[in-house]
């Protein structure tokens, strides 16, 4: 037993014997020096993160965000690994001991997002942490990689990344309200999609970090880099992750794989065999099953569904395949039932079935992920560290964040073929109404 956990902690330790590197265009570099992230990387469950992008549709809106959540993740990675190496390292409230753990937690927090994450998601009911932990501790190599450290590795780090370890202080660093996590991927997604909302001072916020019990806290002087950071991220939201074009991407996305399962469900005999859905269409979802799917084998499927004889599953996927997105109007159901449910009489009579053609959506029913402290956000405060060693929460120092704080806005529309309002092959008297109606 001695051996087998001396030879154990000889792989937690190993070094590489000459430090690797990622060229990445917004670290500059990623550093890896580890025996064991150098493997992880390699593993082909984190190589499949390559076939996942990080923005779901809205490259059909801002062209060139097609970086994958594997940049991402190492993206991630390179931050914990600052924080704790050039940070953390000698202070007394962290445990250096904890150091490969949330180093491995922050690399494969992303590990079981599917394809288009959303849309997949809400079709078929599959939750992306659910399977982050079944890649971790399953029969796969990621999880014999982990247990290589030890038997119970695998499991502290699903711990850590279903924020559900013992020590907060590790979870905190890829979950709360300014961590790893949310800081690469606003750099991340704002270079990709050309847009400045998402920039902000990295380099000084990861100066006047702090381990505290439980928390990081950050030194006051800091206060404005953090306030940056919080605008940032609220106009990220509003600008490019609830953009409505590409929520429009997003509601084809979903019909699309929606007619699918109904087909499925009716015997539908598919030209070409959706064998790669089976699992999903009949909720018998297995780790290999999840893992065989990627948004290149979606994309090959809706190349082969746009000559379906089903029509509206070949028109879906010619739409989304060629970018003919839904058109969209402001309409909150909620307010106006009436006006909603005449919407759907109208598509009805014009013989446009609305379960695939008129869509209601709205932001709020996503991660609206600004910040809001107190009892309205699951995610603890900001906590500054004052002159004087007093801990103060952020926005009772903020005039900014104080100013928006707790405000959700919430965005309705519906959508739908922006054709039909100008088709002459459809009674003029029911173009009009709708032409009203739509507004």
């Amino acid at each position: 037993m001695g051996v087998r956990c001396g030879r154990v902690e000889h792989y937690a330790n190993a070094k590489l014997v000459e430090e690797k590197v990622f060229k990445d265009p917004v670290h500059r570099y990623i550093h890896v020096r580890d025996q064991v992230i150098w493997d992880l990387i390699a593993t082909k469950e984190f190589q499949r993160l390559r076939r996942i992008r990080q923005l779901g549709t809205t490259y059909l809106v801002f062209h060139g965000a097609e970086h994958s959540r594997f940049n991402h993740s190492l993206g991630v990675y390179e931050i914990v690994r600052r924080i704790t190496d050039d940070v953390f390292r000698g202070r007394s409230e962290w445990d250096e001991q904890e150091r490969l753990l949330i180093l491995c937690a922050a690399l494969l927090h992303d590990l079981g997002h599917g394809p288009f994450s959303h849309a997949f998601e809400t079709v078929f009911h599959t939750d992306h942490e659910y399977f982050t932990r079944q890649i971790l501790l399953g029969n796969t190599e990621v999880n014999g990689v982990l247990r290589k450290v030890s038997e119970d590795f695998p499991d502290m780090v699903a711990q850590v990344i279903e924020k559900k370890y013992p020590n907060e202080l590790v979870v905190s660093l890829i979950s709360s309200q300014i961590d790893a996590d949310r800081m690469d991927y606003l750099q991340r997604d704002a270079y990709y999609t050309g847009v400045s909302y998402g920039h902000f001072d990295m380099e000084r916020i990861l100066r006047v970090m702090r381990p505290r019990e439980g928390k990081v806290i950050i030194k006051s002087s800091g206060m404005h880099a953090v306030e940056d950071y919080i605008m940032s991220r609220y106009q990220m939201y509003l600008q490019v992750y609830f953009h409505p074009v590409s929520r429009s991407a997003e509601v084809l996305l979903n019909n699309i794989l929606k007619r699918a399962k109904q087909l499925n469900e009716e015997d539908y005999q598919f030209a070409l065999e959706p064998t790669h859905f089976k699992a999903f269409f009949e909720n018998s979802i297995t780790i290999e099953d999840y893992l065989a799917l990627d948004e290149y084998i979606l994309l090959t499927y809706f190349q082969f569904w746009m000559k379906e004889k089903d029509p509206i599953l070949s028109d879906l996927c010619s739409r989304f395949v060629n970018r003919k997105l839904f058109q969209y109007s402001n309409l909150n159901p909620e307010e106006e039932p009436e006006r909603f449910n005449r919407l759907k009489d109208l598509f009805a009579q014009m013989g446009i079935d609305p379960e695939y053609y008129l869509y209601h959506d709205c932001t709020t029913d996503l991660p609206y992920d600004f910040y809001r402290p107190g009892k309205e956000s699951t995610r603890l405060p900001i906590f500054l560290l004052m002159p004087n060693g007093e801990i103060r929460e952020l926005s009772q120092e903020s005039l900014i964040v104080d100013a928006i704080a707790g405000r959700i806005k919430s965005d309705h529309k519906v959508y739908f073929p922006k054709e039909i309002l100008h088709d002459e092959s459809i009674d003029a008297n029911l173009r009009n109404e709708l032409h009203k109606l739509i507004g």
